[in-house]
């Protein structure tokens, strides 16, 4: 078993875009002439994706509503989302992404996203930072039914690089994920994958508990040392 390709969430591993995505949150509410308690959006959003804290946000004050109703709000607060992106003078990128993204593509293994936000949001943040050209496959949230701890994007990554890449042949057990929340690390164990959890939103210590791997910063993954565990993995399986 060789490290083949390397899968990234995106928010809260690429973006930190927690704050931009609160205050959309709220002004979406205020548009459907509801509002927020204080302190109760951290308290619901707590690794959930945007479909579900709207559905239970709404559903608290009795409006439940279908996911029509619910794609057209996400593709509401989308628009909102390119538009704050824009105006910003420097994204929130995380420190040590480009070094990171550098040292995948110089030993020639794929790269993967995979995340629970929309595509419209992904898209903007990728355009802007210059990297969209390093990510040819992205399983975005309006891809798929599910979302994380479900494995199914992670899944559909391989699918859609295999497809890509026609030589490839990759198997999940060949993929390394980088997350940073409990949800997105089940979802890549889930898929049978390798997980490396950053601890950009929840403390080291807590994802320690759950990775194979666990740093405090992207900058901190020495990825040479992560390839040598695959082979070795592969070396102990054909004895």
């Amino acid at each position: 078993m060789s490290l083949k390709a390397v899968l990234f969430d995106f928010n809260g591993v690429i973006i930190k875009d927690e704050p931009i995505h609160e205050e959309l949150i709220k002004q979406i509410l205020i548009e459907e002439n509801l509002t927020l308690k204080k302190g109760e959006l951290k308290q619901v959003s707590l690794d959930k994706c945007d479909r579900t804290i709207l559905r239970e946000l709404l559903a608290s004050r009795g409006r439940v509503v279908s996911e029509d109703y619910l794609t057209v709000l996400l593709n509401r607060k989308a628009a909102m989302y390119a538009l704050e992106v824009e105006k910003r003078e420097k994204l929130p990128l995380y420190a040590g992404l480009d070094d990171l993204i550098f040292q995948v593509r110089s030993r020639n293994l794929k790269l993967g996203l995979v995340s629970d936000a929309i595509r419209k949001e992904i898209s903007v943040v990728l355009e802007r930072a210059k990297l969209a050209e390093y990510f040819k496959v992205i399983v975005a949230g309006d891809d798929i039914a599910t979302s994380k701890p479900q494995p199914d994007g992670y899944l559909l990554a391989v699918e859609r690089l295999n497809q890509e890449y026609t030589d490839l042949n990759l198997q999940p057990c060949e993929c390394l994920v980088i997350e940073d929340t409990p949800a997105g690390i089940q979802a890549g164990k889930r898929a049978g994958m390798q997980v490396l959890g950053v601890a950009n939103t929840y403390p080291f210590h807590m994802l320690q508990r759950c990775c194979n791997w666990t740093v405090d910063y992207l900058s901190d993954l020495e990825l040479e040392r992560v390839e040598k565990v695959f082979l070795h993995y592969e070396s102990q399986q054909s004895v």
